[in-house]
C-alpha cells in the first residue's frame, strides 16, 4: 500500500445495512465478499443506470465464482462485465481472501445510500467492504465529533438505513495514512504481515507459502491465516480498534 493524503478530523467506521442492495442482498446468500470502488458512469437522466467497479474476493475460486453468479442473477444488478484477470491474483494486500475477481456492473443509483451519507456530512474515503450482509464504511465526518450520532440517525431516517458505529477516531494532522492503519496492527498481527509482505506472500506468483511463513514463525497454519485476516481487515479498515 502506498503512501496517500490523511483525511483530518474525524473518522468514523460505519457498519451499515440498507434496502434494495444487490451487493449486501448477495453477500447475505452466499459466502465471500465485495469491494465497492468508484462509480465510472454517472446518470444523465432520471431513471439511467450507473457502471460502477467491484472486486469480489474469497478464499476459494468456487466461492468467488458462486458470489458473482449470485449477483447475475439479483433482480437488483444489472450487466456484470468481468474483467480478463486470472482468478487468484491479487490486486494489493489491502485485499481481504485469496482468490479475487474485478468487474464493472451497472444498478440503479437510486438504491446507492452514498448520497445520503454525504448528505450528511459523511465523506467516502476508502472502498467499501460488504460481506455477510452488511457494508462497511469507512467515511470521515465533516462536523463536530459530538454530531456524528445525531447524523448518523438522520441518515437512517432518510436512507431506511440500519448504521451501528464501530469506532470513532481522530487522525492527527499530517500523520501519513499508512503509518495511522499499521498502528492499528497488535504486535503479533504487525510480525505476521511484515514477514508475509518481505517474504513475497503478497506478490504474483507468491513468494513463500502460507505454510513455509508458519513454520518459519513456529506456529499452525491456522494460527498465522487468523492473525494475517485480521491485520489485513484492519489495513482495509484501520479504524477496526477493538473487535480484532
Amino acid at each position: 500500500m502506498g503512501e496517500s493524503q490523511s483525511v483530518h478530523g474525524t473518522r468514523v467506521t460505519l457498519e451499515l445495512w440498507h434496502p434494495n442492495c444487490w451487493a449486501i442482498e448477495s453477500t447475505d446468500r452466499v459466502g465471500g465478499g465485495i469491494l465497492a470502488h468508484a462509480i465510472y458512469t454517472a446518470p444523465t437522466t432520471e431513471g439511467e443506470s450507473v457502471n460502477g467497479l467491484f472486486t469480489a474476493f474469497g478464499q476459494t475460486v468456487d466461492e468467488v465464482e458462486g458470489l458473482i453468479e449470485e449477483i447475475r442473477e439479483s433482480p437488483l444488478a444489472g450487466e456484470v462485465l468481468e474483467l480478463q484477470e486470472r482468478f487468484g491474483r491479487r490486486q494489493s494486500s489491502s485485499v481481504p481472501g485469496n482468490v479475487v475477481r474485478e468487474f464493472f456492473l451497472e444498478y440503479d443509483p437510486q438504491d446507492m445510500i452514498c448520497p445520503t451519507l454525504l448528505e450528511h456530512g459523511f465523506v467516502h474515503s476508502a472502498p467499501v467492504r460488504i460481506e455477510n450482509g452488511q457494508e462497511y464504511w469507512e467515511v470521515g465526518f465533516a462536523g463536530e465529533r459530538e454530531g456524528v450520532q445525531t447524523e448518523i440517525d438522520r441518515v437512517c431516517e432518510d436512507g431506511d438505513a440500519e448504521i451501528t458505529v464501530e469506532s470513532i477516531t481522530s487522525t492527527p494532522t499530517g500523520e501519513p495514512e499508512r503509518k495511522h492503519r499499521m498502528d492499528t496492527l497488535t504486535s503479533t498481527q504487525r510480525e505476521v504481515f511484515e514477514l508475509a509482505r518481505n517474504q513475497g506472500y503478497y506478490q504474483w506468483p507468491r513468494g513463500v507459502s502460507t505454510r513455509e511463513l508458519a513454520a518459519e514463525l513456529d506456529i499452525s497454519k491456522t494460527t498465522l491465516l487468523d492473525h494475517l485476516r485480521k491485520a489485513e481487515s484492519k489495513l482495509l479498515d484501520p479504524d477496526d480498534l477493538g473487535r480484532n
